[in-house]
């Protein structure tokens, strides 16, 4: 019979989540590195490139490969014979690991997690409560699962209640297009299938717990008909031509995950739940010897990478910018942004809405600056700032015409496509939006040279802050026609892909 203490299980709950913080799992790694061996399109390529790039660099400096450093789920498997020595319950147990975690002074991470989450949205500050899932099993050992989802990923989780004579793969294959590029591929499917609702979702959930192994059931073939499935969902996802970042490409989803669970005669639940670029998760054991004791990963495996020195990138002072300059803008090319930055996400952007609406001067001019949609992790040691990739731009949607309307604002920096309200507003201002690579935040801050709050200090990590940034990479993903590369991209490398077969 084991005793497992309470202190070892806490302890290995937060060194998990600093580890997954910032090393992407070895089998991901590689998956992620394959794809952008074969990748044909230029944009995905680069953005392939430039992901690989920042886990070489997060796994050197231990910072989060993403400034949202998510919400955590543990599926705790626990021996009906093991003993605790801890006058806790589970759940607190796991919070506590989560505090240590995220407060750790060495990398903190950020915490995003509100409670009343339909009224205030108070930010609990420690990234508690984490999600919990536990099941009573043979043995005297406590197995973990624990991941650490973002917000870009988790909001594209579907569910339908289809009818069994539905075609299941049908619909997923109609619904991967409209979740749209805020879940930051190439990443992971994880899909439920069975049960009830809630059931359908968790199975879903879980199977983001595999590691990558399309490769090896490709090379074998299926044995089952869930095996069956996974294959074909795999091909006919990357035959959508989505592509990395969503920008077009031949690899949209690096793996498909499959769980199915019996369920009603009259019901056919689905659910889909993808995993983003900067995947988190890692499985370990306690059996009463102790904290668990994850592998560290060596350097020397990463891949050898480069960024695509052959395509000219245009260098533009953010400084001494016009709209006829943006107007020279293609989309699809690759920009290299200097000089002053501003920031700003939907608190902010709900704020300076109301102050204007009741007449209160604005506490920042946006005339001719370009606002980046990001909610950065605090720096520590020599940093200037922490991770700080790109937010899902989509939610700014909604603030979009009236910033360009009243403020002057040249352009927008985020990640994902924009709504066609938005792009309509962007042709008439002839504003542009340009994307940063979402999965690539620890490399974006490396282009962050200095770094103040000029308004909304109360908000946090959602303040506006002003960058002074150098190189900072971007893309052109609506130019000043309103032409969109989230649309032309992925239709293009759809015909593409198909001359393949």
């Amino acid at each position: 019979m084991r005793l497992i203490r309470e202190q070892d299980f806490v302890t290995s709950i937060a060194d998990a989540l600093q580890y997954i913080s910032y090393y992407h799992a070895p089998d991901f790694l590689q998956a992620l590195n394959q794809a952008y061996e074969r990748e044909q399109s230029p944009a995905a390529r680069d953005a392939l490139a430039q992901i690989l790039i920042n886990s070489y660099l997060c796994a050197e400096g231990q910072r989060p490969l993403c400034q949202d450093t998510g919400i955590v789920t543990a599926f705790v498997q626990i021996g009906m014979q093991a003993r605790w020595d801890s006058d806790i319950s589970l759940q607190d147990m796991l919070d506590q690991g989560v505090r240590q975690a995220y407060k750790d002074i060495d990398n903190p991470l950020r915490a995003s997690i509100v409670s009343d989450p339909a009224g205030a949205r108070t930010n609990t500050r420690d990234n508690t409560p984490a999600i919990l899932h536990v099941e009573m099993v043979p043995g005297d050992k406590v197995d973990v699962r624990i991941a650490a989802k973002g917000g870009g990923s988790e909001n594209k989780a579907r569910l339908a209640m289809l009818e069994p004579a539905d075609d299941l793969v049908q619909w997923i294959i109609d619904t991967v297009p409209g979740m749209g590029a805020g879940w930051c591929p190439p990443g992971v499917l994880g899909i439920g299938i069975g049960g009830t609702a809630e059931k359908a979702m968790m199975l879903a959930k879980e199977s983001l717990m595999a590691p990558i192994d399309i490769q090896s059931l490709q090379a074998r073939g299926p044995s089952t008909r869930t095996e069956a499935l996974r294959l074909e969902i795999f091909d006919r996802v990357n035959a959508l031509g989505i592509g990395a970042q969503g920008l077009g490409g031949l690899t949209t989803v690096l793996d498909v995950k499959l769980l199915d669970y019996p369920t009603h005669a009259t019901s056919l639940p689905v659910a889909l739940i993808p995993n983003c670029a900067a995947t988190r998760h890692v499985h370990f054991s306690l059996d009463g010897g102790g904290p668990a004791q994850l592998p560290v990963p060596k350097l020397e495996d990463w891949p050898k990478v480069a960024r695509d020195s052959g395509t000219p990138m245009r260098r533009v002072n953010l400084d001494n910018l016009s709209r006829s300059d943006i107007s020279t803008w293609q989309p699809g090319e690759k920009l290299l942004l200097s000089g002053r930055l501003l920031t700003g996400r939907d608190a902010a952007h709900r704020r300076l809405q109301d102050m204007a609406l009741h007449g209160e001067p604005l506490p920042v001019d946006f005339s001719n600056r370009f606002i980046y949609y990001v909610g950065p992790v605090d720096p520590v040691k020599d940093e200037v700032m922490g991770p700080a990739g790109p937010t899902t731009a989509t939610r700014m949607d909604r603030y979009t015409n009236f910033m360009l309307e009243n403020t002057g604002l040249l352009g927008m920096i985020g990640k994902a496509e924009r709504g066609d309200a938005t792009v309509a507003a962007i042709r008439r201002h002839q504003s542009v939006y340009l994307i940063a690579i979402g999965g690539a935040a620890y490399l974006v801050s490396h282009a962050i040279k200095a770094a103040r709050v000029v308004a909304f200090p109360d908000l946090g990590m959602e303040a506006i802050y002003e960058f002074i940034v150098e190189d900072m990479p971007v893309t052109v993903a609506v130019d000043s026609r309103g032409h969109s590369i989230h649309k032309s991209g992925p239709a293009e490398w759809k015909k593409i892909i198909q001359t393949f077969r």
